[in-house]
């Protein structure tokens, strides 16, 4: 602080420097007086305000989603509430990209963050000259500089998130009130990384008009085109193979591209029943393996592959079904596809009406194969009573259970 308040008189500045918990309405008030007592007018205000909290939402308690959430938005509404409108240049909220497209671990942040922009626009619309700027993280300190290894400087990097250097972003924000902005995203961004990851469950529209991805987002279509030329020869080169040579064929393709996104030197390496997750992917090499395989089989494949699919072996047989579509007469899964479910299954999470319904799934399946064809009565009743348990609420499955199942 002393260095700062040096440099700000150099500058030809009058600094004062007070201890002051903006969240605190009586320290604000306290504070104005004392300005206002010396002669000083505040005009413009930089609310920087706010405190961090990595934790997913269901570990984040009422106390802590309240801390966070008031560090942010409480001084911010003291502001807004104490100061004359009139008498105000400028009043700036510092905010966060975790606040416009989200953040792993950031949902109580982002939610504060969203606030401020939300009332931004409110105090402008009140004739109070307000902005909200959402920053991407900053080089050289901030508060990404104490997220640890996962959500760093290096991990954002990663993602397509670089940390913007200081000097640039007084450029941009100064260009900000030039220009009379409301809301605003600064943030130095990678699109080519950043784009794929974002949009990879789905088209996102906030970033459809952004001229660098709606060009990523061509060249991606027209790579796709070319590549789908891929999926003949790959399909003639499994016609000419056994079933359990197509396996094979298969399954050494999906090691060979998961040990290039890893950066192993060999696909020996890659277990074939391991996780995913356990080798080390995130959603970024997702992206990069969806794009390999795609290229090889000709395929366009979803970014969420390897989490549909979670290991080597549960994806090949997934890009083989793709490659090679079941011919009639051969529904029946293999005994290896067989064990591909139950991995697929025993690594499973969710709640317990998920797994009711999975096994209820499961259960109507087994006793439809146990019939054969020959019962289309009997079937189209389950197929009637499968269909209502689907569409069940959770209310309405948990008195099945207690009743009739036993599963409690």
């Amino acid at each position: 602080a002393r260095e700062l308040k040096a440099e700000l008189e150099a500058a030809g500045g009058r600094v004062t420097v007070a201890a002051c918990d903006v969240a605190d309405r009586d320290s604000v008030e306290e504070l104005l007086a004392k300005l206002a007592s010396d002669g000083d007018e505040v005009r413009t205000v930089m609310h920087a305000a706010g405190v961090g909290l990595l934790a997913p939402l269901t570990e984040c308690g009422p106390e802590a989603a309240a801390y966070v959430a008031n560090g942010k938005v409480a001084g911010a509404r003291h502001f807004d509430e104490l100061l004359d409108p009139a008498r105000l240049d400028a009043v700036v909220h510092f905010t966060s990209v975790a606040g416009v497209w989200g953040v792993g671990e950031h949902g109580v942040y982002a939610a504060a963050n969203a606030h401020l922009d939300a009332l931004a626009q409110q105090s402008r619309a009140r004739g109070v000259p307000s902005v909200a700027v959402a920053w991407g993280p900053w080089a050289d300190g901030g508060m990404v500089a104490g997220a640890g290894e996962g959500g760093g400087e290096g991990a954002l990097t990663r993602h397509g998130v670089l940390a913007l250097r200081p000097e640039l972003a007084m450029v941009a924000l100064q260009q900000a009130l030039d220009h009379d902005d409301t809301a605003i995203v600064l943030a130095d961004m990678d699109w080519e990384r950043f784009a794929p990851v974002f949009t990879m469950s789905g088209d996102r529209p906030l970033l459809t008009e952004i001229p660098q991805v709606r060009e990523l987002t061509a060249r991606q279509d027209a790579l796709v085109s070319e590549e789908t030329g891929s999926a003949p020869a790959l399909r003639a080169e499994l016609a000419a193979l056994s079933g359990a040579e197509q396996d094979q064929r298969v399954l050494d393709l999906v090691r060979e591209h998961t040990a290039s996104v890893l950066g192993h030197s060999s696909a020996q390496e890659i277990e074939a029943r391991r996780p995913f997750q356990d080798l080390g992917f995130d959603s970024l090499t997702a992206v990069e393996l969806r794009n390999r395989l795609g290229a090889a089989t000709g395929l366009r494949l979803p970014a969420t592959m390897v989490f549909d699919h979670p290991t080597p072996a549960a994806l090949a047989s997934f890009v083989k079904a793709e490659v090679l579509p079941t011919a009639p007469g051969q529904v029946l899964p293999s005994v290896e596809e067989l064990d591909l479910l139950e991995e697929a299954l025993a690594a499973r999470t969710g709640d317990d009406i998920g797994r009711v319904r999975v096994v209820m799934r499961l259960e109507a399946l087994l006793s439809k194969l146990s019939r054969g064809h020959g019962d289309e009565q009997a079937t189209g009743a389950q197929d009637g009573a499968m269909a209502g348990l689907e569409s069940a609420t959770n209310e309405e499955l948990f008195d099945l259970i207690d009743r009739d199942l036993g599963l409690s």
